[in-house]
């Protein structure tokens, strides 16, 4: 009897393999297609509940696109907005949230929606891999950080008795640090270039906008070291005088 060759038994697995998931997409859609919607939901709720939110998606798609009529319509669009958000579909969950704004305005979780929508774009602003290894990355496009932050804004303004606004609030203040480590980024780069007069309006834009952050101390540095690049005394001296007065301990502040 031969024996079978390492390529012929890769080749058998392979076609087993394949043959197990068909069946398995098979089996899915067999049950998408058979229960009711009811017992749907109430698979996509267990599936969620045993943190298989791809799972849960799935299903919760499916019903929306079959039911969108159904018993559960609106729950299901606000319980796929958070299952996009705990798989880290930014995209999915972002476009899941601006339809149910469009067609739920006045809804009694519209201030839910809002707050997912800020947690949707801070997530899409993070990168996990570069926290786990200390990694900074402040220098990357702030836009979505932006959009997270407009989005707590309107849901503190227009909801402010909302459960959801202390921690809108509180995550509003981690975004202004963001930004504002983002206008520094952009004004040492300034810097290296010998752009001073860009460098000093950046770090100007630091202490306007962002004034409660702690990167105003660094930008105090930056347009010192700017104006006097530039030759400017009286702007020197003020800008010295501040750090001084704010930052006493500052290197800056003590030799000068």
């Amino acid at each position: 009897m031969r024996k079978i060759t390492g390529s012929i038994l890769l080749a058998l697995s392979s076609i087993f393999f394949l043959s197990a998931c068909s069946s398995s997409g098979d089996d899915d859609q067999y049950q998408l297609n058979t229960r009711s919607p009811e017992a749907l939901y109430n698979d996509a709720r267990s599936a969620m509940e045993m943190g298989n939110f791809s799972k849960a998606a799935d299903i919760l798609e499916a019903l929306d696109s079959r039911y969108p009529f159904g018993a559960h319509k609106t729950q299901v669009q606000l319980d796929l907005i958070f299952a996009y958000y705990k798989l880290e579909d930014s995209a999915s969950g972002l476009a899941n949230i601006d339809r149910f704004i469009r067609l739920n305005p006045t809804h009694g979780d519209i201030d839910y929606v809002y707050y997912m929508r800020g947690l949707v774009n801070m997530q899409a602003d993070s990168y996990l891999f570069h926290t786990m290894i200390g990694l900074d990355r402040s220098d990357r496009d702030p836009s979505n950080a932006i959009a997270a932050f407009r989005d707590f804004e309107t849901l503190i303004r227009t909801y402010p008795d909302s459960r959801y606004a202390a921690d809108a609030q509180k995550r509003m203040r981690m975004l202004k640090n963001r930004m504002a480590e983002f206008s520094l980024r952009v004004a040492e780069y300034y810097i290296t270039m010998e752009a001073w007069v860009a460098a000093a309006n950046r770090a100007q834009l630091v202490l306007e906008t962002y004034p409660d952050t702690p990167s105003t101390e660094l930008a105090l540095e930056i347009m010192i070291q700017s104006y006097r690049e530039l030759g400017q005394e009286t702007m020197t001296d003020h800008a010295l005088q501040v750090l001084k007065a704010t930052y006493p301990e500052n290197r800056l502040a003590r030799n000068n």
